[in-house]
């Protein structure tokens, strides 16, 4: 299966960008999950990230707090001494430098939205 084409944002306006269908905009790397930017707009870069079943993002932390939210499949998020299942519906909350890994139960769409005041 190709990689289908990033979705392209509508010309941004003061107040409104969209894009009408992100699930997807990438397919996993054969041995990592693969992310692909679809969005940067005032205060928030957002990303969607790609996995296949047993695929992981090992503990790292992000520069800025964060939302994750599955898109399709099954993710389980690791943070602050617990463990959450994420799928479709759910979302998570994350503050800045909290360490914090994502595996994929099963093959996974997670869209990470990074809460960045500089981003433009």
């Amino acid at each position: 299966m190709s990689p289908a084409a990033a979705p392209q944002p509508e010309p941004a306006t003061p107040a409104l960008s969209y894009l009408a269908d992100v699930r997807d905009a990438v397919e996993p790397y054969p041995d990592r999950p693969r992310p692909q930017r679809v969005l940067v707009a005032e205060g928030a870069r957002v990303v969607i990230f790609a996995f296949d079943a047993g695929q992981e993002l090992r503990e790292h932390t992000a520069a800025f707090p964060v939302l994750l939210q599955a898109l399709t499949g099954h993710l389980q998020v690791t943070a602050d001494g617990r463990t959450v299942d994420l799928e479709p519906g759910g979302v998570v909350h994350m503050t800045t430098r909290l360490p914090h890994a994502v595996r994929a139960v099963e093959p996974s769409r997670l869209m990470l939205t990074m809460l960045d005041p500089a981003a433009r």
